[in-house]
């Protein structure tokens, strides 16, 4: 078997494999690549030594048996036999449901959330994003401190865990994205730089000195992230993959690292003869990410949209502190902008960066569904102090509107898992950190960040108590009992809605009309014939929606359509779904 690894700076690399040893060879046709053949089957052990130190796992590990300290494993992907025949699912059209592994069952592993793949399947949505599966240290976390950017975490499952849940999801028709870390690596296990410039501190980000994307020897290192993306598609089906943080990628470079990538997805679709995606998290708003190649733009097919949240959020809670504060001074107005525009700060003034933010849309040549939108997510929860969900927050039918409000708005809808049902868990921060330094510095460093914001120590849960875990993890027993069957139900029917209403799914960002009432709570839009109502007070709100007859295809609470002045009586904190005719 043929092993390689890109070391430039060093003078002597060599092997080890079942225990045996052999020096490795310069690449001539590859500068800083050493190459040599050893015998090898799938599943053996080996690693590289650079200049006589340690043996170390291979930055290019498919396999990490023992965690990220412990040597590599081969794979052999050609050894497994898919069953379901898979011709794609791509992202147009398409409900997102985001999943953790660690916590969609107490078990935690990818064999039981496959499991409970059904339960996606009976609610309707049409892709599982799993959040990250790198190897990191210890057994439970979020997974955002990840090495080994090829790798499955082996207490999940390894890497035939995740094609057999690969192959359960498709068998029932759902896509599989995954959640990929290309701005940073984890602390712990982290042995990139000992084989190369794969960091540099020309740039610096939250996490420290940032991934080498533009400064000497960066080609190897984009290749290496790209190489990786392609990857997973390959090897293990998947539909799609969510970059996280994509603003922390700093590149000077004339060709963004985000273009090439996208070029490098794009191709692999073409070759493989099925739909594959890329959706960014960014908070830059900037339209260019999400504008076709040939049209100026980076390519990458969609992106999250905290804009949308954010204005949502204040709407029903109220809360105003941080980021939030500039959608609150106008909630309705700001959710208003966001269904219709896209953006909230499009060149506007950001209160929280102190600065204009942002870049207008143009919705003719940015389709609506470039765009996703979602009421929680595993960061608007998880980096709560106590992780308490929106269904904590406000009564069941506010959460309701947020329910209709995501699901026909024009972006590519998305949950978080166990909103569906309004999961009385909360999902809170967890680590499990081996180094015990590490876990008392984020420990301390979770306590005071919240401090400063007037939370007690002792009422901010400790990452790295396993109870911590234990109370994120989803209780499978709700959704069969009242009130979280009737969410349950609420749901299944907008999804239904969304699937078998064209206006719903329309990518025309521009033909979205909304009209609000901030006085009197409420918010009213249109997409083709749909007609959508929420209010968000406590009181009935008498909403005018105009002279066409119109018939209710759901309702939270008991809607009598509108008389012939069109006036649709809502009753409060309930939201309405009608079809003009």
């Amino acid at each position: 078997m043929q092993f390689e690894v890109w070391a430039p700076q060093a003078g002597r690399v060599t092997l080890e494999c079942d225990g045996a040893t052999r020096a490795l060879e310069r690449d001539p046709q590859r500068p800083g690549w050493w190459c040599g053949e050893s015998e090898a089957r799938d599943g053996s052990r080996y690693g590289f030594a650079v200049d006589d130190g340690p043996v170390l796992p291979d930055p290019r590990s498919r396999r990490q048996p023992d965690g990220p300290d412990g040597l590599s494993a081969v794979v052999d992907h050609g050894r497994h036999a898919w069953r379901a025949e898979w011709a794609g699912r791509p992202l147009p059209g398409g409900v997102l449901y985001e999943l953790h592994v660690g916590t969609y069952t107490p078990e935690g592993t990818l064999d039981a959330a496959a499991g409970r793949l059904e339960h996606l399947a009976r609610l309707g949505v049409t892709h599982v994003e799993l959040m990250p599966l790198c190897p990191f240290p210890g057994r439970h976390g979020w997974g955002y401190e990840g090495v080994s950017l090829w790798a499955v975490h082996e207490p999940y499952g390894g890497p035939e865990a995740l094609k057999r849940f690969v192959d359960r999801a498709h068998e029932l028709g759902l896509g599989v994205v995954l959640d990929v870390v290309h701005n940073h690596l984890g602390p712990s296990g982290n042995y990139l730089p000992v084989f190369g410039p794969y960091f540099t501190d020309t740039h610096h980000t939250p996490w420290g000195v940032a991934v080498n994307l533009d400064a000497p020897g960066s080609d190897e290192v984009r290749a290496y992230l790209v190489d990786s993306a392609l990857a997973w598609l390959r090897d293990y089906r998947l539909d799609g993959l969510r970059l996280d943080a994509v603003h922390a990628l700093v590149d000077t470079r004339a060709c963004h690292f985000l273009e090439q990538l996208s070029t490098a997805v794009d191709d692999l679709a073409a070759d493989l003869d099925r739909p594959l995606f890329l959706i960014a998290e960014s908070d830059l708003n900037d339209p260019r990410i999400i504008t076709p190649r040939a049209e100026g733009g980076l390519g990458v097919h969609a992106q999250w949209n905290d804009d949308f949240h954010h204005a949502l959020h204040t709407a029903l809670t109220g809360e105003a502190q941080g980021y939030y504060a500039d959608f609150a001074r106008d909630p309705l107005a700001a959710l208003a902008k966001t269904l219709s525009r896209g953006y909230f700060h499009d060149g506007t003034y950001s209160s929280f960066r102190g600065r204009g933010h942002g870049r207008p849309l143009d919705r003719g040549r940015v389709a609506a569904h470039r765009l996703t939108g979602y009421s929680q997510t595993h960061d608007q929860i998880g980096n709560r102090a106590q992780g308490d969900r929106l269904a904590a927050l406000v009564s069941p039918g506010l959460a309701a509107c947020a329910a209709t409000l995501t699901l026909t708005a024009p972006f590519t809808p998305m949950l978080f898992m166990g909103e569906e049902w309004a999961a009385g868990t909360p999902w809170q921060f967890f680590t499990d950190h081996t180094d015990p330094e590490l876990a008392e510095a984020v420990r301390r460093g979770r306590r005071r960040e919240f401090a400063a914001h007037g939370w007690k120590e002792e009422d901010v849960p400790d990452p790295q108590d396993p109870a911590t875990r234990e109370r994120s993890c989803l209780d499978w027993s709700e959704p069969e009992r009242e009130p979280h069957a009737r969410v349950l139900d609420w749901y299944r029917r907008l999804i239904a809605l969304r699937a078998g209403q064209p206006d719903l799914t329309d990518p025309d960002l521009a033909d979205t009309r909304v009209a609000h009432d901030p006085g009197g709570r409420w918010l009213a839009f249109r997409r083709g014939d749909i007609r959508v109502a929420v209010n968000l007070g406590p009181e009935p709100a008498l909403i005018p929606l105009g002279s066409r007859p119109a018939r209710v295809l759901a309702a939270w609470e008991p809607v009598e359509g509108p008389g012939t002045d069109g006036i649709l009586r809502v009753p409060g904190e309930s939201s309405v779904v009608l079809e003009q005719e």
